[in-house]
């Protein structure tokens, strides 16, 4: 695992309109100007696939929907251990993140790890636009990004 390296990983479904709140956000963050130990991806659906960037990265920044009371468009910032620190109901693909966290465990190689969640609301019908209260979060997202890096992480 390389000491220095940071991912920042969106996750989601562009097919589901919001549920894609953390591809839609990577792909903004992915043309902005970042140091050389800080890389962004659009992890799609997440899944398995993704698990040697539990191998990779010293830290990992997660952005994803979340299905939850809280009202939508609510942004919040925990940093899991494990998959039961995860909210409730992660979004579409709740199983294969949860199941990856567990996984990389086993094979204990885990980053430190910061999950940004959005709280979408469940009905969601396809379409590949974000709704304008969901999209409007985009900004306060990447300053939420910037916040770890900056405050926790220690990058400028």
């Amino acid at each position: 695992m390389n000491s220095e390296k940071t991912i920042i990983l969106g996750l989601g479904n562009v097919l589901l309109n919001d549920e894609g709140i953390g591809v839609r956000t990577a792909q903004i963050l992915e043309k902005m100007k970042w140091p050389e130990n800080i890389e962004v991806l659009d992890g799609g659906t997440g899944g398995f696939v993704l698990l040697s960037l539990f191998q990779t990265y010293k830290n990992m920044i997660i952005i994803d929907a979340s299905l939850t009371n809280d009202p939508e468009g609510t942004i919040k910032v925990i940093e899991p251990k494990f998959a039961k620190d995860f909210p409730k109901s992660l979004s579409t693909h709740e199983l294969g993140l949860k199941d990856m966290i567990e996984s990389a465990h086993l094979l204990q190689k885990v980053p430190r790890l910061f999950l940004i969640s959005v709280s979408i609301n469940p009905q969601q019908d396809m379409d590949m636009t974000l709704s304008l209260k969901i999209e409007e979060k985009i900004p306060e997202i990447i300053h939420t990004v910037q916040s770890i890096l900056k405050d926790i992480l220690g990058f400028a």
